[in-house]
């Protein structure tokens, strides 16, 4: 099966990451369908679309948006699959919903995103995060900022992953305000649960 302008994928995993290992325990954090924070975000590229040219390859992994596995109920309470859902556990996704694909161990991003590492306040009356500022984690090729690079960014442009246990915010690059220069004292922030 091959798709005119969509990927077909399927979950890495289940469609939900709601389970954590404690021990020899499992613990289910949620039990509800419609929580996007506890949507499986990473798939394997099952097939390529026929029109799109794209660097990725089948059996890459996937950083996709978190709509795609997601379960909802209509109006009448029913449980549906989302508009994505194609059969048997496999699911079109257009390329504007893969955001990072992972070739050889290295994530790289297909799109016009970047994903930047938050930074952790140095103020101990403030939030324990530096606001709107935070160092790339990943950059794309439209993009005249490399990996490491501690830049700024718009308010509300940022959107929450957490890929290979660290926290990150995906940000669009035009939202991108500001390269500054990185004193290399900054720390990192990423809590604990993730």
């Amino acid at each position: 099966m091959q798709g005119l302008f969509n990927f077909v994928v399927k979950p890495k995993g289940s469609r939900y990451n709601n389970v954590k290992k404690i021990g020899d325990k499992e613990l289910i954090l949620n039990a509800e369908i419609f929580s996007h924070q506890y949507v499986n975000r990473e798939a394997i590229v099952v097939s390529l679309p026929k029109i799109v040219k794209t660097d990725i390859k089948v059996g890459d992994t996937v950083i996709i948006h978190h709509n795609v596995f997601r379960r909802w109920h209509d109006q009448q309470g029913v449980e549906k699959n989302s508009r994505s859902y194609f059969k048997e556990d496999k699911y079109f996704v257009n390329t504007d919903q893969i955001f990072l694909y992972k070739q050889k161990g290295k994530w790289s991003s297909q799109t016009d995103y970047c994903f930047v590492k938050p930074l952790q306040s140095d103020n101990i009356y403030d939030d324990k995060e530096k606001p709107l500022i935070g160092v790339v984690k990943y950059t794309n090729k439209h993009l005249n900022i490399n990996e490491g690079d501690l830049i700024g960014f718009t308010p509300n442009s940022e959107y929450e992953f957490v890929i290979n246990g660290e926290r990150l915010y995906r940000v669009l690059s035009k939202f991108i305000t500001i390269k500054y220069e990185y004193q290399g004292n900054e720390k990192e922030y990423n809590p604990s649960w993730t």
